[in-house]
């Protein structure tokens, strides 16, 4: 074996044949082509595509799944960590020791001995992170909020962010009143590039609102999604093959004759 597929030291043995396997397919000489012709870029959508398949596994509760997908999820780790060797900048085993230090830094109450002067577990680790993105030359409260974030997810945290230096709604009153005003500017708009602007500010809103609740919009939005799909494939059952035939006015009343039958409800879809 060269020395460019060789991999650092590890105590694990599987973890061990993982890098050495890695190194193996970048090996310039005899290297897997399409691995070798990859880079940061282009593996990126990989690695978030493999996060969400170990998100997706969680809510299967499927544990086989969720093993596989982890694997599929380090490989990723291990590859971006490859390409970061082969350039120089840094190793798999640089990526572990930085974020086994990261734990025991914003855990000193555990691993240092520090009180945690009464804080709750999210107040410790987002004052341990400000501080670390402040040691970093954050400016900003919005500095270090992904971009590459999905941008529900992203709205959600630069409103997090906003309200942690006192910039929030005081109650649920405030927020539900914002999604009202941008409804009717939505509506309001003529232009192209209005609706997009009044649209995007709907969805701010909503997401707004939704937290002054105290629930994820994530969350909450996954759980509409899937409620959303359950219904709609029961109405496609209850229309036998014949739910695209169907004019609006039955295709309604097969989704509320589904929302009855979740009640428990009886309901007459004859007509459908």
């Amino acid at each position: 074996m060269s020395d460019s597929v060789s991999a650092p030291a590890v105590s694990s043995p599987s973890l061990i044949r993982l890098l050495a396997i890695m190194a193996r397919l970048r090996d310039p000489h005899g290297g897997c082509e399409w691995d070798l012709a990859q880079d940061f870029a282009s593996i990126a959508p990989y690695t978030i595509e493999e996060a969400y398949e170990v998100a997706d596994a969680i809510a299967r509760d499927d544990i086989a799944a969720l093993r596989e997908e982890l694997g599929d999820l380090l490989l990723q780790v291990v590859f971006h960590s490859r390409m970061a060797q082969e350039a120089g900048h840094f190793t798999f085993d640089d990526v572990a020791a930085a974020i086994a230090d990261k734990m025991e830094d914003r855990h000193p109450h555990i691993f240092g001995g520090e009180d945690d002067h009464g804080q709750s577990r999210e107040e410790r680790w987002e004052n341990r992170k400000a501080a670390e993105r402040a040691a970093k030359g954050a400016q900003s409260a919005m500095d270090g909020v992904a971009l590459a974030l999905p941008a529900l997810m992203r709205a959600e945290k630069l409103q997090k962010r906003a309200a942690r230096v006192g910039f929030d709604w005081p109650d649920t009153a405030g927020p539900t009143a914002k999604v009202i005003e941008e409804l009717d500017e939505l509506a309001a708009a003529q232009t192209t590039a209005e609706q997009l602007d009044e649209a995007g500010d709907l969805l701010f809103a909503a997401v707004n609102a939704v937290r002054a609740y105290g629930i994820a919009p994530e969350d909450a939005l996954r759980h509409a999604n899937a409620k959303f799909e359950r219904r709609f494939r029961a109405m496609e059952a209850l229309a036998q093959g014949r739910f695209a035939t169907l004019d609006l006015d039955a295709q309604e009343a097969l989704w509320q004759a589904v929302k009855m039958s979740e009640r428990g409800e009886a309901a007459d879809i004859s007509e459908a």
